[in-house]
């Protein structure tokens, strides 16, 4: 409780318990990332060589995401809680709505959203990590011997250093437990998911480096005639987020209602879906992390091809998701993002008078405005992909442009996907 001092040794266990814990969350989450790289390579390998096999190719691409969606489905569906994200569960435990299974939970969403993410369905590393982290806090605190609120908040700050590790984003991972899980400001909370985010970010990097996710190069700060163009772009991005998270939602509800259809055949079929768009183009499955790099890096593609990639991941993503496998919203989310911005650029430069803004900076910003137009939690989208992309200079158009978003979402009266998730989640059987 407030003011109440605990004995200093139930303190010094309560900090050591978190740093173990959050170097454990750094090697598994490290671990995850790893193998996903992997699992990345050989999914490109498999596709070249596919290619040289003319029309038959084609079948290639669209069995590994089938054969990849059904088996990640028939993992997560025997562990309660396991399918999509996880961030919602998180959450739910936080609200003590919740119980948690972090013995099943931790196995089934590491192998489950590395299969599925793997073979090439649009979902994102960050919910398997945030869950993952969650169960070892539980885990911690059980066996740490911890007092129950201790406990609780072990496991929300380990989530936190879940989402860290995912984008090697440690100051993210702090204001995503305060802004999106606790929706509060707890000084011993803070204290807590510090301490786990060093930990758990300090071994990964020992795994995948210390790199940025997305390092961009140097960008010149926007001159101040453009923060209305920002705005207005913001706004835009969360009409755009608004509508993503009605379209996740639906085809959940869309899914549910095929009752004839068993899942683990409507699984397979929505993997041979977004198996066929990779055999089309491979930047219109996957997470999204290759279309990114190559906006930011100002090497996207023409109008027509961006206007392409964006509308097929838009759909695709809600696709992916309603497969119920591990996997998360997030990383996808940012593939748009930068979509959005490098398209918005393309078609307003020719009336933006010199000098202005280039389309990796549309991108940036458009990352975190799409972002929070459907999370609905703009400091953290702001400081995360800052710190994916190392970018310093676009503040205020970030400022800007998240602001714009939550409010147009808020106004067109789309509730935050969390919400959303959490409550169809304590609603089913």
């Amino acid at each position: 409780m407030p003011g109440v001092r605990r004995p200093l040794g139930a303190e010094v266990r309560a900090f050591a318990v978190t740093a173990a814990a959050g170097c454990l969350v750094g090697l598994v989450g490290g671990g995850f990332r790893w193998c996903l790289e992997r699992a990345d390579a050989l999914r490109r390998a498999l596709l070249a060589a596919a290619a040289g096999l003319g029309a038959a190719g084609m079948l290639v691409p669209i069995t590994l995401t089938a054969s990849g969606a059904l088996v990640a489905h028939l993992i997560a569906r025997r562990v309660p809680y396991a399918a999509g994200s996880g961030i919602q569960h998180v959450e739910a435990v936080w609200r003590q709505e919740s119980d948690t299974h972090p013995w099943r939970l931790l196995p089934a969403k590491f192998a489950g959203g590395l299969v599925a993410i793997g073979s090439g369905l649009v979902l994102g590393r960050e919910g398997p990590t945030v869950h993952m982290g969650a169960a070892i806090g539980v885990l911690a605190g059980r066996h740490g011997r911890l007092g129950p609120e201790d406990a609780r908040m072990l496991h929300t700050a380990l989530g936190g250093a879940g989402l860290a590790v995912a984008f090697s984003a440690p100051l993210s991972g702090l204001l995503f437990v305060c802004e999106e899980v606790t929706r509060s400001f707890r000084p011993r909370l803070v204290l807590l998911t510090l301490l786990g985010t060093v930990a758990a970010v300090s071994c990964t990097r020992l795994i995948v480096g210390d790199a940025p996710a997305f390092p961009v190069p140097d960008l010149p700060s926007p001159p101040l005639w453009t923060l209305p163009a920002f705005l207005l772009f913001g706004a835009t991005a969360g009409v755009l987020g608004a509508a993503y998270a009605h379209l996740v939602v639906g085809a959940l509800e869309l899914c549910d209602r095929m009752t004839r259809v068993p899942t683990p055949l409507r699984a397979a079929a929505i993997g041979a879906v977004v198996g066929a768009l990779m055999a089309a183009d491979p930047l219109l499955a996957g997470g999204g992390d290759v279309l990114t790099e190559r906006l930011l890096g100002a090497a996207g593609p023409g109008v027509t091809a961006l206007a392409v990639y964006l509308a097929v991941r838009f759909v695709a993503g809600p696709l992916s998701y309603a497969a119920a496998t591990p996997g998360g919203l997030f990383a996808p989310l940012l593939a748009l993002g930068a979509l959005w911005g490098t398209l918005a650029h393309a078609l307003a430069a020719p009336v933006l008078p010199s000098p202005a803004p280039g389309p990796a900076a549309f991108a940036v910003v458009g990352m975190a405005a799409l972002f929070t137009g459907v999370v609905r939690a703009p400091a953290t989208g702001i400081v995360l992909v800052a710190e994916m992309t190392g970018t310093l200079s676009l503040w205020l158009p970030l400022l800007l442009a998240c602001f714009a978003a939550t409010v147009t979402a808020d106004r067109l009266e789309s509730e935050p996907i969390y919400d959303s998730l959490r409550r169809r989640m304590l609603q089913r059987p």
